[in-house]
């Protein structure tokens, strides 16, 4: 059992940046491919990055290539998803989860993922 606490979100500019946490608890965090997800009010949660057990491997959605990228503090456990350039409409609740297995074509499907964080708020003003 993984534990994930998301954190670092909150009201941005357009254009800006914002660094996420994902803090894992109950075991490490390289045992598992961690992925993340955001959802809109109204809207169908999207797949937005993942990054692999070993970091070796990262994969993001298009919206989010060029401007979202992965870094890892192993010490404190915690995976960071660096967002520059934000856009208003990226404005949701992102969410950080964890899978095991092998990485495959699956791993932008959050359906694969068995551990969850509580979420957290960006907000992007225009």
């Amino acid at each position: 059992q993984v534990h994930l606490v998301e954190s670092g979100g909150e009201l941005v500019q357009a254009g800006g940046s914002l660094r996420l946490s994902c803090a894992a608890s109950g075991r490490t965090i390289s045992s598992y491919h961690i992925g993340w997800f955001r959802q809109a009010p109204g809207k169908e949660r999207e797949f937005v990055a993942a990054i692999s057990r070993s970091g070796a491997t990262t994969y993001y959605a298009d919206s989010a290539k060029g401007r979202f990228t992965f870094s890892r503090n192993n010490a404190m456990n915690t995976i960071y998803l660096q967002m520059n350039s934000r856009k208003p409409e990226e404005t949701a609740v992102y969410y950080c989860a964890a899978r095991g297995g092998n990485w495959s074509v699956t791993i932008n499907q959050g359906s694969e993922y068995a551990y969850w964080g509580q979420g957290t708020q960006v907000t992007v003003s225009s």
